[in-house]
């Protein structure tokens, strides 16, 4: 767990916390369909999960810009 805050890792951090974001997002679409089935609504603040699809998009997009314009060898 600590190589994961070293300078120099093979450790994508912002992958990392993109792939999180996800499987949050994940579960809350889950439990929205588990709680839909028993007839309950499952409150969740609109600006919280755009929050996670935000994180989710600036993640994986920074990582993909970083691959295409990082240094080629």
């Amino acid at each position: 767990m600590k190589d994961l805050f070293k300078d120099s890792n093979d450790i994508n951090e912002k992958s990392v916390v993109g792939f999180a974001s996800f499987v949050i997002m994940v579960l809350f679409a889950v439990l929205d369909l588990f709680t839909g089935y028993f007839g309950k609504d499952l409150v969740i603040n609109e600006f919280v999960y755009n929050s996670f699809v935000w994180v989710v998009l600036g993640s994986f997009g920074i990582s993909e810009i970083g691959k295409t314009f990082g240094k080629k060898e």
